[in-house]
């Protein structure tokens, strides 16, 4: 595997961050491949699988209406071939004014420099969204 490839992954996983701190899901959307996979955290304990642009971006059109502070830090962030993996932490602001966070890793696949899957898990219950 080419060092450039792996680079490759882990640059276009940090866009795709940086465009969820934006809450630009337009510009989420222009890192992943038309046919990509987003399997969620919740709800427990398996998630929840959604496959396509249109149901991705609803996902998280959704998930931002619900949790407009929502601000993701990543934490460590490494590739692996095709695969990169991303530990991360999430803060937000419920409804009622209460701080709260959670931390998580996600599980990335990238093909020809575009996320085709995304699967996320998180430590607990997750109250951001």
């Amino acid at each position: 595997m080419k060092m450039a490839r792996i680079e490759s992954a882990v640059r276009v996983v940090l866009e795709f961050a940086e465009a969820f701190n934006r809450h630009d899901v337009a510009g989420m959307m222009q890192l992943l491949t038309d046919d990509c996979v987003l399997e969620t955290a919740g709800p427990a304990p398996d998630g929840a699988v959604r496959s396509g642009k249109a149901a991705v971006a609803e996902f998280w059109q959704d998930f931002f209406r619900r949790s407009p502070q929502a601000r993701l830090k990543v934490e460590d962030v490494f590739g692996f071939g095709l695969r990169c993996v991303m530990r991360w932490r999430c803060d937000w602001v419920s409804a009622s004014g209460e701080p709260g966070h959670v931390r998580g890793v996600d599980i990335f696949q990238v093909r020809e420099h575009l996320i085709c899957e995304h699967r996320s898990y998180v430590k607990g219950p997750f109250g951001g969204a």
